[in-house]
């Protein structure tokens, strides 16, 4: 039985595939994991402008919790310009505008607007 002798360009071929195919994967899962942060900052942002419609504005105790909760949800540079911070009255807008980086990178926006209810 005689063996055929290998050829190094098959071997390349297919250490070159695995190479592309991990580095889709890396990427792929680096852009997963994006997205859940994004999310995790979209429901941060719900959850305050459910408190921000019983208290008519977003308190300081409030603006600094979500502060916190923002930075450890991974996002820096973060405005609030645009936030409702005087109280307004029943029935009227409320607005909540987040404004920063994910990552130090990716800017993201976060709008909400709902009314006082208290």
């Amino acid at each position: 039985m005689k063996t055929e002798k290998g050829n190094i360009g098959d071997l390349m071929s297919a250490g070159i595939c695995m190479l592309l195919m991990t580095v889709l994967l890396v990427a792929y899962m680096d852009s997963v994991r994006l997205v859940d942060e994004k999310m995790e900052i979209n429901q941060i942002a719900r959850k305050y402008i459910l408190r921000m419609e019983t208290v008519g504005m977003l308190t300081e105790s409030d603006r600094l919790l979500l502060g916190r909760e923002l930075e450890a949800a991974g996002a820096s540079g973060i405005s609030l310009e645009g936030t409702t911070f005087e109280r307004a009255g029943y029935g009227e807008e409320v607005f909540l505008k987040i404004k920063g980086k994910l990552r130090g990178v990716y800017d993201f926006e976060e709008k909400r607007m709902s009314t006082a209810k208290y």
